[in-house]
């Protein structure tokens, strides 16, 4: 079935006044969570409301659940020059953990994107050792995956990627995919025992072009960066097509199962659609589709032509 474009105009703006609500995940029960610059996660409530859970601390960045409802937070730490750490929050404790500070000697400077798959192994990205994360967009490949087994063993899976963010896992958990922002593509490592990775190979097209010296996302408003190509958040839906966010072009394309790339989303101004981050789909059908941001103040909400790939949560 091919994809039908959904206009800007479609999205309904919720949890307006919301900090940096980078990525969403949708619980079983109808629950929905974003992440909050302002305290660990925050619910999104019924009506378009929303209330802060958790300590404030770091920059909660990329976030997911696990089969026991906890949800699992990268935390970009980066972005106010401090550690990020992969941390635990339980919505029906208050409790909140960190999991891991470091892996095999290397300090964790920028979780990015956890994605936990059915054996409860967390899979994620630190995407860069650079002092500030700006810095970490000059194309340098000092970013890595790891993961971290329910037996608490942590181990690097990849290594020298440039600025690796959302990842995803295939339906049947063989392929892990990733997004390397500054090398607008995205790639697909075959899944291994261990559990460990296999070597990566360039998953469709690159999708944009980087920016050249001196010159600055910022500088593209109205819609004049809509050519570039840093790949941000990602996620599969139940036909196979991997959706990738591109938010300095604010739009959202798909790559097919035959590798050619579908324009899903595109609001050039960015006046709706501003810099979005992740996609997640929720709801009974898996047909509400949520949409963070790194600028906008809130989180976009709208139905999707397809529905989501379930998550290990959503199972």
């Amino acid at each position: 079935m091919p994809l039908a474009p959904i206009p800007a105009t479609a999205f309904e703006k919720i949890a307006l006044g919301i900090d940096r609500p980078e990525d969403v995940v949708a619980a079983k029960d109808g629950r929905v969570f974003a992440s909050d610059h302002q305290c660990a996660v925050a619910e999104l409530l019924p009506g378009g409301a929303f209330r802060r859970l958790g300590p404030k601390g770091g920059a909660p960045n990329g976030i997911n659940m696990d089969a026991q409802g906890r949800i699992v937070i990268a935390n970009f730490g980066i972005y106010d020059r401090e550690d990020g750490p992969l941390q635990r929050f339980d919505p029906a404790t208050g409790v909140h953990e960190t999991l891991l500070t470091e892996v095999e000697g290397r300090k964790l400077t920028s979780a990015n994107y956890p994605v936990i798959d059915r054996a409860g192994n967390i899979w994620c990205a630190n995407s860069t050792d650079a002092e500030t994360w700006p810095q970490a967009l000059d194309g340098r490949a000092d970013g890595f995956l790891f993961v971290l087994t329910p037996a608490g063993e942590a181990r690097i899976v990849a290594e020298g990627l440039k600025f690796p963010n959302g990842l995803a896992l295939s339906a049947d958990e063989q392929f892990l995919f990733c997004a390397q922002t500054s090398g607008a593509d995205v790639l697909r490592f075959p899944v291994l025992e261990g559990p460990a990775l296999g070597p990566a190979e360039r998953y469709g097209p690159v999708l944009g072009r980087l920016m050249v010296a001196g010159e600055s996302v910022d500088a593209h408003a109205n819609g004049q960066g809509g050519d570039l190509g840093y790949t941000d958040g990602v996620g599969l839906d139940a036909e196979g097509n991997l959706w990738v966010c591109l938010p300095a072009a604010n739009k959202v394309v798909a790559i097919t199962p035959d590798r050619e790339v579908v324009t899903v989303i595109h609001d050039p101004g960015g006046k709706i659609v501003n810099h979005p981050t992740n996609v997640t789909w929720g709801g009974g059908d898996l047909k509400d589709l949520y949409i963070g941001s790194i600028r906008a103040d809130y989180v976009l909400q709208a139905r999707s032509p397809v529905a989501g790939q379930p998550h290990v949560h959503q199972l």
